[in-house]
């Protein structure tokens, strides 16, 4: 049994942050993790927000205000980089090595691994520079693997050393470097120097210090001293709740300083009898010092120079703890799963478990010890798994429970909260006013959120502080969201709401609907693939090639802004465009669209190229044998070309035009003013740039830069930068095709929504005035909005595989690339010496013949103002992407622009199936490879404002999105749903607001818009509903099209229950003092939701008992004689009674139906409700139901029950005794697999006609299983299994293997880490037909089906079953890659993937499994790269893509 795993959606869980300059000297980044994947962000500052309105109103005299405003512009979160690894990341802390201008990041892995990781700014990657391991099994003391105690990093607060626990009892120091060695002159000595950046480490054997140090459970580096000083928090006897009777006060402290050069480390402080529900620490910075120890019920402060101070902050903890504990008044919460960073050296912002948010100031006396607490609940937020203070004022909270969120924070004094009470509801009215006119990619960060409103991030209470001390209070803003999906509990497919009836699909089309979050961060995740836009009309136009939309006559001609940045609002589409192989269509598009019969424009020809230039005022038709310029449909200008070949390609930037012919002749125009007065206002000035045309030039594309990277100057600014290579200024756009370039004074800007909302939209050009911009004193501008000259060029590209970049309008070449159809992962210019090592090899001349051709190339800024520039090339087969970055290192090439590229990993192939002959392929002419009239075909189509998005869309076999929006992540979705694209356009008109055109592979001209309830800033377009309470199971009702969701809201409880003589039982109510902290217990119900508008159906809700629990819930297809199938779709529900541990568990069985009923006037959801069929206490607590053949399976207690849904009871059929707690039932045909917590999982057989359920077989060694699953392969029937241990584990029945003894053992087949819990799976069967060929792939694979599963970290993969031999064919490409790739951190992508175990086994791992992961990275890999890694196992690249693509297309689900 072989089968192959990958994870289709990357986790979206934060786990760690940190913030730091990792990528440059001045700006600093934020760097977050989660599992296996590093993202690096910048802060950047937000125009586009109300709170800048002040400035631009102009009022010049009040510059105190408009400085503040400056100040308070909302931060936006860009990412830069990401970064997968191969192992999950369980600490991470960063550094500044002596020397460095950067800071490195170390990451701790399991079990006890350690890397340093450091900035390489010529690749703009991460590398390697300090490798530990500390796995030895000396020091593993006989354990198999760390169960409990994960390496936990820190780092000393004057970067001396770095501290690492491993194996709860051994601490590893890294003394760093220390003295500066001699600097390269070159700036690459100041990230990389000879020396080694950390010391030879030691190991502390803590018992050896004190035998009673043991049990470690945080520590942490003091400030303030001379040498590292490390305070470690350890429980020697550990203790419990429940035995504080006998054992309290069970937690020491012990300080040890390290000298690290005599590598001794003398005790200096120790305190013992500290309560032990202690659970973390945290050093409080100079000139306070000292450490702060978090108790769950208490709060302490230990300083080596001073007395403890601590204070209770419940009742508890006068029960449980003898340590002298003052009261703190009004207070009354807990702090365990509390999270906490320093804002200040006396003030920390502390989130609790439900989310609230603290500020804890420290009062202190003259003599700097702590004499109290003050604690002021400040908002109520995300429940937040890490926290990190980023600079001025703003916080970011990491959370796996829901959206992470980056906040800012403003300090109140007491005298100034009078004040702000009456401004803040004008600045609220003033934010809340124009939100309609926010884009919507800003709304879907608030749209998908399940955070709490602003107005619940604002200061709860404003009664005055009763010390007396000042003590300040603080409000908290949400400035940036990132969304997550995860923990995804349980995952179920249902059909979508909305699908456009045109698309007629042979198989289902279906999306994936998750829970996610816990608690008020609770919501459910509406997951799709691929994009599935509303057909508006659909109209049959055969034999079109091309077509472009094009903007009406623009009022205002002298306008000074560039038609790509002019909000689409201003221009609706009035001409359509269409071109055939021997004539052209002109279309005007209104309340209706109508062919124009009489125009300036020419329809006897194809027509090469039409848009708008000069800013919308006119329109630029290219014909294979002329250009036309026209203003609405007169003709303005007719330049006949003639250079012996038809004109094949054209690209504009405006004014600039460049035109190309078949034979590789280049003629360049450009829109000028009319001066010679013919009324016209502008003509088209024609010359041949004097180039050489041979090699024979293939393609070429223009671009307009507005980031200020293309440049060829470095400025002291920018050499003062390096290397500041990953965040370009954005600029406002601020040029002009006609005239010169004007400063803007932004005291004068009339339309100020535009610039406060629109991301990628500019003012009016009314707003930019001709005269020297004006600057308050004192005004604080930002670096990113330093203004830039847009700048243009022209990429052309050559035969012989040669990349030349030149300036435009004077033709002069900047960059030459050599080579660039090979794909290396790093674009370096040409004209530095080829011993560069980051250039590679030249390439044989064998390899240059092969060279592919680029059909098409496209250069396009794309984010937040267009500051990140792209360079797109489609070759004959694949798609390369590359984001250029600024390089200023020497070698320095004079008038050469100071950029790389770095290539963007993606797996869009071009490839089509060739299995499928001409039949699959027939009527795509235009998508045929081979017909060189479809080279110069654009299928690389940049939009501008397409439903609020920006990016661009790949046409073709296999067409694509790629989005992009102000987070700086390129999303690249696919849309194949209706088979092939020919050609594409924008499209905003009346009846199709900021909508698109395309043609189908049919002929077919379908009007379209984007569905807008769906978020595409993601991996997958998502739509995420906020519940506000926590949701454990769904279930989805084919028959009605409803989901039923079993959701808890969490309520503080005082009853206690209490056993009364035989079995009965009675509720007492504790009465306890204010200051007491009760118990939350879940209050459980179950609702019924409609997909079409995702509300709750008002009257569905079904709400359960006191204290019950739902357990399971499913979808089960029981018997019932009202049906022509004999059995009908039931909601089923199992619950415990959790009354506690003195008396028996209870359940129920209860089992809905979803009728249809006469809707309420008004509310047509209100069409469907539950009716219970049957609901009844059960003898046991009810952990799993399953259905078999119309029968419904229960696990009640230790037994397995079958029952028969018959007259409105369950009769009992069968059953069998079970193992200790079965929480998972599977079944399939007639057999059923379960799986128990401890005792892994047993395989049972239901044979209806003797009514016996029967042992089949059963796995005899433990296994902590989460969650189980079939694994369907044609006729082979596998068992999978999730474990603890974040391993999928996949069983056999083979009677005939003698391990099995009869059949009476399940042998283990397989297995594989993947990183993550695994709560659910869900199967279905593989793709049979390829919308692309629309042709039934062969019926090998009529039978398999893929199984996928989610995670817990809000990841989804899939485990799909293959042949021997293409498994043996990957296998060899998975071990050549293994060893081939230069993998991050130095982690191995096997070892990763090695099962992880409890205990020792006598049986070597089984493996059996490939990385998808790993595999995939071979579409990563240049060309050469590729062909080597083909011939070290023997094949051949094609076949190696083929593979991988099948397994594509048999996985293109949802």
């Amino acid at each position: 049994m072989y089968s192959i795993y990958r994870q289709v959606h990357p986790v979206t869980g934060i786990e760690s942050a940190v913030y730091c300059n990792l990528v440059d000297p001045i700006v600093k980044s934020l760097v977050i993790g989660g599992v296996n994947y590093l993202h690096i962000y910048h802060l950047n500052s937000d125009t586009d927000t109300s709170s800048s309105a002040a400035i631009l109103a102009g009022n010049k005299g009040q510059e105190k205000e408009k400085s503040q405003d400056v100040k308070s512009r909302r931060m936006k979160l860009e990412c830069v980089a990401s970064f997968s690894l191969f192992g999950n990341v369980y600490s991470m802390q960063s550094v500044r090595i002596a020397g460095s201008p950067l800071d490195s990041l170390l990451l701790s892995f399991k079990d006890a691994k350690l890397s340093m990781l450091d900035y390489d700014p010529g690749t703009h990657d991460l590398k390697a520079s300090s490798l530990h391991y500390f796995e030895d099994e000396e020091l593993k003391d006989g354990r198999c693997q760390q169960i409990v105690n994960q390496p936990l990093v820190r780092v000393d607060t004057d970067g001396r050393c770095a501290a690492m626990l491993i194996y709860g009892n051994r601490l590893v120091v890294l003394p760093f470097r220390r003295e500066i060695s001699p600097a390269d002159p070159s700036m690459d000595g100041l990230v990389c120097s000879n020396s080694s950046p950390v010391q030879s480490s030691y190991i502390i054997e803590l018992r050896k210090l004190d035998e009673r140090v043991c049990n470690i459970i945080d520590f942490q580096f003091l400030y303030g001293y001379h040498e590292p000083t490390v305070v470690l928090l350890y429980e020697p006897l550990p203790t419990w709740a429940g035995r504080i009777a006998m054992r309290k006060d069970s937690c020491c402290i012990i300080a040890l300083s390290l000298n690290l050069e005599q590598k001794v480390h003398p005790i200096i402080w120790s305190l013992s009898n500290l309560p032990f529900d202690c659970c973390q620490l945290f050093s409080v910075p100079k000139p306070i010092g000292g450490v702060l120890v978090f108790a769950v019920n208490s709060l302490i402060y230990l300083n080596q120079s001073f007395p403890p101070f601590g204070v209770s902050l419940n009742s508890i903890a006068n029960i449980s703890s003898d340590f002298m504990l003052k009261t703190q008044e009004g207070i009354r919460m807990t702090l365990d799963c509390a999270q906490a960073a320093f804002i200040s050296p006396e003030k920390l912002v502390v989130s609790l478990k439900g989310g609230e948010l603290y500020v804890l100031t420290l009062m202190t006396d003259a003599m700097r010890a702590v004499r109290s607490f003050n604690l002021d609940k400040a908002a109520a937020s995300v429940l937040t798994t890490c926290m990190c203070v980023c600079d001025d004022g703003f916080i970011f909270l990491g959370s796996r429970l829901g959206n992470s969120l980056l906040l800012k924070y403003t300090e109140k004094t007491m005298a100034e909260l009078v004040d702000n009470s009456i401004s803040a509801d004008s600045k609220k009215e003033r934010t809340d006013e124009p939100a309609t006119k926010k884009r919507k990619l800003v709304l879907d960060d608030w749209i998908t959120s399940s955070i709490d409103d602003l107005d619940e991030l604002e200061v709860y209470g404003s009664e005055a502080n009763q010390s007396g001390s000042q003590v300040t209070q603080y409000t908290f803003e949400v400035c940036d969201s990132i969304v997550n999906i995860g923990p995804c509990g349980q995952t179920v497919m249902g059909e979508p709401a909305f699908l456009s009836e045109e698309f007629n699909t042979s198989e289902p089309d279906i999306e994936l609907v998750t829970t996610s979050g816990y608690g008020k961060n609770g919501a459910i995740s509406v997951l799709q693939r691929s994009i599935r836009p509303q057909i508006v009309t659909t109209f049959e136009l055969p034999g079109c090639t091309d077509m472009w939309t094009i903007t009406g006559e623009e009022q205002q001609e002298d306008e000074d802004n560039d038609v790509e940045t002019e909000p689409e609002e201003e221009h609706t589409h009035t001409l359509l465009i269409l071109s055939r192989q021997d004539s052209s269509m002109v279309l005007k598009t209104g309340q209706e669209i109508m062919e124009l019969d009489h125009s300036g424009f020419s329809t006897q020809g194809a027509t090469i190229y039409a848009g708008n230039i000069g800013n919308n005022a006119y329109i630029l038709q290219v014909s294979a044998m002329g250009v036309r310029l026209l203003q609405g449909v007169k003709q303005l200008q007719h330049i006949p070309v003639d250079v012996g070949s038809p004109i094949v390609c054209c690209s504009v930037a405006d004014p600039h035009i460049m035109i190309m012919s078949k034979q590789g002749h280049i003629i360049q125009l450009m829109l000028k003013p009319d001066k010679f007065g013919t009324g016209s206002g502008a003509r088209l000035a024609i010359s041949k740039p004097s180039i050489t045309l041979l090699p024979k030039i293939v393609t070429l594309c223009t671009y307009k830069d507005e980031s200020g990277l293309f440049t060829t100057s470095t400025t002291s600014e920018q050499v003062s930068a390096i290397p500041r290579v990953t965040e370009p200024p954005p600029t406002p756009t601020i040029s002009t095709s006609l005239e010169p370039p004007l400063p803007l004074d932004k005291t004068s800007v009339d339309d100020e929504d535009e610039l406060l909302y629109g991301v990628t939209s500019i003012p009016k050009t009314d707003a930019f005035v001709k005269k020297p911009e004006e600057r308050t004193p004192g005004m604080a501008i930002p670096v990113q909005e330093t203004a830039h000259q847009p700048t243009f060029w022209v990429a052309l590209c050559r035969e012989n595989g040669v990349l030349e970049i030149y300036s435009l309008p004077e033709m002069r070449q900047c960059y030459l690339l050599k080579n660039f159809p090979i794909g290396h992962r790093v674009l370096v210019d040409s004209f530095l010496s080829s011993s560069d090592p980051r250039q590679g090899n030249q390439e044989k001349t064998n390899v240059l013949q092969e060279m592919p051709v680029v059909r098409e190339l496209l250069m396009v800024g794309l984010g937040s103002k267009r500051s990140r520039p792209y360079l797109m090339a489609r070759l004959s087969e694949e798609l390369l992407i590359y984001e250029a970055f600024p390089y200023h290192f020497p070698p320095v090439i004079e008038n050469n622009l100071k950029i790389r590229f770095k290539k963007v990993n993606q797996n869009i192939s071009l490839r089509l199936q060739r299995r499928y002959g001409v039949a699959g392929r027939e009527n795509k002419d235009a998508l045929d490879d081979d017909d060189e009239e479809s080279w110069h075909l654009n299928w690389l189509r940049p939009f501008d404002d397409i439903s609020g998005y920006s990016g661009v869309f790949l046409c073709g076999p296999k067409p694509h999105w790629m989005f992009m929006t102000s987070r700086g992540i390129l999303r690249i979705h696919p849309m194949n749903i209706d088979g092939a694209v020919t050609c594409f356009t924008p499209f905003h008109n009346v009846n199709c607001p900021k909508g698109f055109l395309f043609f189908n592979g049919k002929g077919e001209l379908r009007i379209a818009v984007l569905p807008g309830h769906l978020a595409y800033d993601a991996p997958w377009p998502v739509r995420k509903v906020p519940l506000r309470c926590t949701p454990y199971y769904l279930a989805y009702h084919m028959d009605s099209k409803t989901y039923g969701v079993a959701t808890a809201t969490a309520e503080p409880s005082n009853r206690l229950i209490k056993s009364v003589g035989d079995g009965d039982k009675e509720f007492e109510n504790l009465e306890k003092d204010d200051r007491f902290v009760f118990p939350l217990v879940d209050k459980f119900s179950i609702q019924l939701f409609s997909p079409i508008s995702w509300e709750a159906i008002p009257n569905s809700r079904y709400e359960l008992e006191e204290f019950e629990r739902v357990t399971c819930m499913q979808m089960i297809d029981l018997r019932s004689e009202g049906t022509v199938s004999g059995l009908k779709g039931y909601i089923v529900c199992g619950t415990n009674f959790a009354y506690g541990e003195d008396i028996t568990s209870h359940g129920r069985v209860i089992i809905l139906d979803v009728i249809e009923v006469v809707p309420e006037p008004g509310m047509p959801l209100t069409k469907n409700k539950f009716k219970v069929e049957y609901d009844k206490e059960q003898k046991g607590a009810v952990s799993a139901i399953a259905g078999v053949q119309g029968f419904l399976v229960t696990a009640i207690g230790q037994k397995i029950y079958i029952w028969q849904l018959k007259e409105g009871g369950l009769r009992g059929v069968a059953f069998i005794d079970a193992q200790i707690y079965v929480h998972s039932i599977c079944t399939i045909k007639s057999l059923i697999l379960i799986g128990d917590v401890y005792k892994s999982i047993t395989l049972l057989r239901y044979q209806e006609d003797m009514k016996v359920l029967s042992l089949v077989s059963r796995d005899i060694r433990p296994c902590e299983v989460y969650s189980i699953a079939f694994l369907v392969n044609n006729q082979d029937l596998n068992f999978l299994v999730a474990d603890r241990n974040k391993n999928l584990l996949v069983y056999s029945y083979l009677p005939e293997v003698r391990e099995s003894n009869g059949g009476q053992r399940l042998i283990q087949r397989a297995d594989i880490n993947i990183g993550s819990n695994i709560n659910c799976f869900f199967r279905i069967c593989c793709k049979k037909s390829d919308p692309i060929v629309d042709v039934k792939s062969l019926g090998v694979i009529d039978n398999k089906h893929v199984t996928y599963f989610a995670t817990l970290d809000g990841s989804i993969g899939y485990l799909l079953p293959i042949n021997e031999k293409t498994y043996r064919r990957l296998l060899m490409l998975q071990n050549t890659l293994n060893s081939h790739l230069s993998h991050l951190a130095g982690l191995n992508p096997k070892a990763y993937r090695s099962v992880q175990c409890d205990m020792r086994q006598l049986s070597n791992p089984h493996r059996g499994i490939l990385d998808g992961d790993l595999l995939w990275k071979f579409f990563h890999l240049s060309l050469t790269e590729r062909k080597d890694v083909a011939r070290r196992i023997g094949t051949s690249v094609e076949q190696m893509i083929n593979d991988l693509s099948d397994l594509d297309r048999l996985t293109d689900h949802f």
